[in-house]
């Protein structure tokens, strides 16, 4: 009988979580309008946990500020256009790719949606990379 009670417990327990997360409203980080943002510069967004860089093709890409050996946050590098991170120096080039270790992979990206000029970015769904890819950029 107690056994039959805690496996009630974790079924009913589950269906409840799945439904919360179902009903999880899908919020997305609106960064401001495509025109805002010069070429081949990078924007920190603080409150949002990634920088905003668009390249010189026009094209967009949303990096997370969390190195991927430890999670510190890094900084902008504004003489090379990367990342630094100041707890074990890992460096990241422009497309947030390791240039030094201890980190062994890219900086997570975020997807982006371009709606009505506005650029939207899902901060929920860090993507993890091996490497850099054309692919990635977003174009308005």
């Amino acid at each position: 009988m107690a056994i039959a009670s805690v496996e009630a417990f974790f079924i009913i327990k589950g269906g409840v979580s799945k439904v919360e997360q179902a009903n999880a409203k899908k919020e997305l980080f609106n960064a401001g309008k495509v025109d805002s943002f010069h070429k081949n510069k990078t924007y920190p967004f603080s409150t949002g946990h990634f920088f905003l860089r668009r390249f010189e093709d026009g094209g967009f890409l949303a990096m997370s500020v969390k190195c991927t050996h430890l999670g510190c946050v890094v900084n902008s590098n504004l003489e090379t256009g990367g990342f630094n991170c100041p707890c074990h120096r890992s460096q990241f080039n422009r497309f947030g790719e390791v240039l030094a270790a201890p980190a062994t992979r890219p900086l997570d990206i975020f997807p982006i949606v371009i709606k009505n000029g506005e650029i939207l970015i899902d901060t929920n769904k860090a993507v993890k990379r091996t490497s850099f890819e054309k692919s990635q950029l977003t174009y308005a």
